[in-house]
């Protein structure tokens, strides 16, 4: 048995096998990490929709799943380094953080100009405030 394999190395490595575990929950796994990886596909050519969060949830699954997947996440040459510095230090890149918070408070702006009950941009508000303390908290890669 080899020793397992670090997401970090290089993409030359075997990764590991997948864990053991159900074919129903190894099905599942695999959808979730490939609806994941679609969307996040979709956020890098689409203004506002997320491409690193589906991204993270994709290795996730396919870490649950299909290890050689999520290796191949990890070797990606450009979203590869952004995987990595989440999974090993919880980090977002300087750029990110500052995409996230801008494209939250563009948000914010729509809501508060389209919406009919006040109180829907009062609570957007509330919560993309809170996403966006979690955003710049995290360190930065």
């Amino acid at each position: 048995m080899s020793a397992p394999s670090d997401p970090l190395a290089s993409p030359q490595e075997e990764p590991e096998a997948a864990p053991s575990i159900s074919p129903a929950a190894a099905l599942f796994y695999r959808a979730v990490g490939l609806a994941a990886l679609g969307l996040g596909v979709l956020g890098a050519f689409l203004p506002l929709l997320p491409t690193t969060i589906f991204l993270i949830i994709a290795a996730w699954a396919f870490g649950k799943s299909a290890p050689k997947l999520r290796a191949r996440l990890y070797a990606h040459k450009r979203f590869g380094p952004t995987l990595r510095a989440w999974d090993r230090n919880g980090a977002i890149p300087t750029r990110a953080k500052l995409a996230a918070v801008i494209g939250m408070g563009i948000s914010l702006v729509v809501v508060m100009l389209t919406a009919a009950n006040p109180w829907v941009p009062i609570g957007v508000g509330v919560v993309l405030t809170f996403c966006a303390l979690y955003v710049l908290t995290r360190p930065s890669a």
